[in-house]
This record gives structure tokens, sequence and C-alpha cells, in this order.
């Protein structure tokens, strides 16, 4: 009887004896405002006009890239209007976007993998955004520490890039 108490007991504790981890693959994440923001959804894209489109959603809120390329490359913002970010809130009453832009805002998206085998796209961002409302109260809105990893890339077929 002893046998099988001790089976028993040693069959119990290596069943029970398991860990469940939980991967961040695909992820997009940032600062926002030194608040933590994680999006549940993400896509990146080419659009027929030329455009490179990173995005991460989470509710009603957006953070979005258009870049000329999917380049393994720094891309400066604030420089001018071929590579810029937007930040969008949609809710009914909350409604604002943020963007940098030629002469608007400030920061960087840096590409540092873009998988075309897996299409994936991986990188870190910051930045600093200018409220499209000028009497809004919020003007500007600051995004650290940001990083979208292997996010799943949709290419179009008569995708061009935008010449620098």
């Amino acid at each position: 009887m002893k046998k099988y108490f001790y089976f028993l007991s040693f069959l119990l504790l290596i069943t029970s004896c398991t860990e469940d981890i939980k991967f961040n693959n695909p992820a997009f994440q940032t600062l926002k405002d030194n608040v933590f923001w994680r999006g549940r959804s993400y896509e990146a894209k080419t659009e027929t006009n030329g455009v490179f489109i990173i995005e991460g959603s989470l509710g009603y809120e957006k953070i979005s890239f258009q870049l000329p390329e999917p380049s393994e490359k720094i891309y400066v913002l604030g420089i001018n209007n071929t590579s810029k970010a937007i930040y969008q809130n949609t809710l009914s009453g909350h409604e604002e976007e943020f963007v940098t832009g030629e002469g608007k805002g400030s920061g960087e998206v840096v590409i540092t993998e873009y998988n075309t085998v897996d299409k994936t796209i991986s990188g870190t961002f910051k930045f600093t955004a200018v409220n499209n409302n000028s009497n809004a109260e919020k003007q500007t809105m600051r995004f650290s520490e940001g990083v979208f990893y292997k996010i799943p890339v949709k290419l179009s077929a008569n995708f061009v890039p935008v010449n620098n």
C-alpha cells in the first residue's frame, strides 16, 4: 500500500510542476505619456500610393506609422510628410489626433528587421506628436520606448515605394 501512495504522490508532484509561458509574439507596445500601452491588434501593409503602414490598435486608439518603404534603417520624424507618425482616438466625445510631419513633432522609427520570407517586420520607435486641433487643451503627446515585434506584413502586388 505504501508503494502506491508514494507512486501517486510522485505522479502528482510531476504533473503539477508545469509552467504556462505566454509569448508576446507578435507585439506592439509603448509608453504613452509614461503610461504603458499595448496594442491588441496590429498589422503592416503597403498601399498603392507608395506608402508603407505599420499600425497598432487598442480599442478606439490607434498608432500608425507611414513610411516610404519597409527597409532596415532609421526614419526621422518631423522633417517631412514622407515619414510620419499618427495617434488617433476615435471614441465619441473624446476624438483627437496627434501627428508628426513637416515642421510638426519629432522622433524616429527604426526598422531593425524586415523578414521577407516570413513576411514580418520588427523595430523600435519614439516620437512626440502635435495635436491637429490647435484649440485643444493638450497640445502634444509623447511616446517612448516603443517596440513592434514580428508584425505580419501584407504586401500589395502593385506597391511602388515613394522616393525620399
